[in-house]
């Protein structure tokens, strides 16, 4: 059972550094850190794209795809799928095995999962539904049974359906930091092996593990097609991260416990304000069930077909980020350098036309990814930072870039090709 006065502090391990400082100046970064190397010539990216598919070894044989103005759109997503097929090959028998074992460790801890597999989906469009169960502050026999009771709880109509095994006993068992590293570790998992499309991935729990859905959802929104919560409490998560993401409320209107129902009822109604203020953001469904407390008898339910009509929006053009006590470097197409993220720290992301805009709490190094599902990366971006001036930015898809990309998140759909570092 959720304790709605005790909150977690860990915080996830950030990925990569940049000075400190707020943000000022808009600059190009021609290579991610990852992919420099010193003694190391850079290639310009026309060229690199080349070597990379071995097509040949000077400037007059780039392929005409790739044109003299640089890399083209569909020589730039070709770049991804190739980098994307190779990191899949090398690390295929090492995913494979965590999927047969249907466990997963990172870190020092350990996730196992119940799975399940409705419906017919061709390679590369198969949906995962990840369904966190309740319990929590509790012995392990309880959460064990918890456990065993989801993987029955729901069946969508098509996709794998996993009931993963809390890690902990704890109260907060689903929403601590390791959580966050074994989803998307599960994630890429069934994306590489089985065919998942990473654009069909939905997140529900019951209980403890709706305490969770509330969690996780905000600070997670770009791994995700939809979430649904069912009977838990939001403890101190904020509803502001879920702009992009189609959210569910499922409450029974008796269940009083640590005023769960009075939590939910209030939580669609500011949705419902977000919505009318941002007609393009946050859709969402609240099912309050009269006469119901904490066991809806299964009406929730019905939250399988409404989220399965959803798929994941990867390159919204508006981003609202409000970070969590459990911290990320990333959302959506928004990177902060290491050590810069910090609870509470809100950042919106804007782009009309070729027009990028931030606001808020945006730290020097910030990189704005880049693709041209976002912009038009064939002509001139202009981007704004708080009061600054607009700096206008001219900026090429590099495979450089996509390389490591790749390597650092495996999803194609996800990943950009080309990028303007806030400096």
């Amino acid at each position: 059972m959720s304790d709605p006065n005790h909150c977690a502090t860990e915080t996830a391990k950030p990925l990569r550094g940049k000075p400190e400082g707020r943000a000022g100046r808009i600059g190009i970064d021609p290579a991610p850190p990852v992919a420099s190397v010193a003694g190391v010539r850079v290639i310009r990216p026309s060229l690199l794209f080349a070597v990379l598919l071995g097509c040949c070894e000077n400037r007059a044989e780039v392929p005409a795809e790739a044109g003299d103005g640089g890399v083209t759109r569909a020589a730039a997503e070709q770049a991804v799928a190739e980098a994307f097929a190779a990191r899949v090959e090398a690390e295929r028998e090492e995913r494979a095995a965590e999927l047969e074992a249907r466990e997963i460790t990172v870190g020092d801890q350990t996730m196992k999962w119940l799975e399940r597999s409705f419906g017919d989906a061709p390679e590369g469009e198969r949906s995962l539904w990840i369904s966190m169960h309740g319990g929590g502050g509790a012995p392990a026999a309880v959460n064990d049974q918890q456990w065993q009771n989801q993987i029955q709880l729901y069946a969508p109509e098509e996709g794998i359906y996993v009931a993963p095994r809390a890690p902990t006993d704890t109260w907060n068992l689903w929403h601590q930091a390791h959580i966050d590293a074994l989803f998307v570790r599960l994630i890429e998992n069934m994306v590489a092996v089985h065919g998942v499309d990473p654009e069909k991935v939905y997140l529900m729990g019951y209980s403890a593990g709706g305490d969770g859905v509330w969690q996780l959802a905000p600070r997670l929104a770009d791994r995700f097609a939809a979430a649904s919560m069912m009977a838990g409490h939001p403890n101190e998560a904020q509803l502001d991260g879920l702009r992009n993401l189609p959210f569910a409320i499922f409450m029974g209107a008796n269940d009083a416990a640590f005023e769960r129902n009075k939590i939910a009822a209030e939580r669609g109604a500011k949705l419902d304000e977000l919505r009318a203020a941002d007609p393009g953001g946050y859709p969402h469904l609240v099912r309050i069930y009269e006469g119901m407390g904490h066991w809806m008898n299964r009406k929730d339910a019905e939250s399988l077909p409404w989220m399965a009509k959803f798929t994941r929006r990867s390159w919204p053009k508006r981003v609202v980020w409000v970070q969590d006590d459990v911290t990320h470097d990333r959302l959506y197409w928004i990177e902060l350098p290491e050590g810069q993220a910090t609870k509470g720290q809100r950042i919106v992301a804007e782009v009309e036309g070729q027009g990028i805009t931030l606001t808020g709490d945006v730290p020097v190094g910030t990189r704005i990814l880049l693709r041209d599902e976002l912009v038009d990366l064939d002509r001139p971006v202009t981007v704004t930072v708080n009061d600054g001036p607009p700096r206008e930015v001219e900026v090429e898809r590099d495979p450089d870039l996509i390389k490591a990309a790749i390597a650092g998140r495996l999803d194609a759909a996800a990943c950009p090709t080309a990028v303007v570092v806030v400096e």
